[in-house]
């Protein structure tokens, strides 16, 4: 069976897709997010989805991508933010790599602007941040098996962090 060689989780603007391509290029594997597969499937944004179909929806699209993903994929693997929130993943996700990419609020602000193209986040951005990161946080650290903090940090240091808190070396 094919696994990633490394799984990152984290909310929202922290950084997955950025840290994720450094990993990959150090490590010298492939790179893959779900979420640019979700919207290579159904041909529309995930805002679009979220408008369009409503959050039950798009987390069943999310969990058949990240399953997948998980199953075919053996190189760096980002997923969506929400997608630790269903179970099955979650179990999946056991003994596999995982490094959980964390920030605060600020940073956040910092990164996403809280914008209104993040569609969870659309009314009272922080607000809805910090419920999204109350909800979450155990479940990232559920799942990681490392807890790389980004604030104040640059992708290529977050990146280093990650290989030395997996104990990988680069290719």
């Amino acid at each position: 069976m094919t696994a990633p060689e490394v799984v990152l989780v984290g909310p929202m603007g922290v950084g997955k897709s950025t840290v994720g391509r450094l990993l990959a290029e150090r490590l010298g594997v492939g790179y893959r997010d779900t979420d640019d597969d979700i919207v290579a499937a159904e041909g529309r944004t995930i805002a679009e989805i979220f408008v369009d179909e409503g959050e039950p929806v798009f987390r069943a699209i999310e969990k058949a991508a990240v399953h997948k993903a998980l199953a075919e994929h053996d190189g760096v693997l980002a997923l969506g933010g929400g997608s630790i929130l269903d179970a099955d993943t979650r179990a999946l996700l056991a003994g596999q790599r995982v490094v959980y990419l964390s920030m605060d609020v600020e940073e956040a602000v910092k990164r996403t602007g809280l914008n209104a193209a993040r569609p969870l986040l659309a009314v009272n951005p922080r607000k809805q941040w910090r419920e999204l990161m109350e909800a979450r946080r155990s479940l990232y650290e559920e799942v990681a098996t490392a807890v790389v903090a980004t604030d104040g940090r640059t992708p290529e240091d977050v990146t280093q962090v990650a290989l030395d808190a997996l104990e990988l070396k680069e290719a």
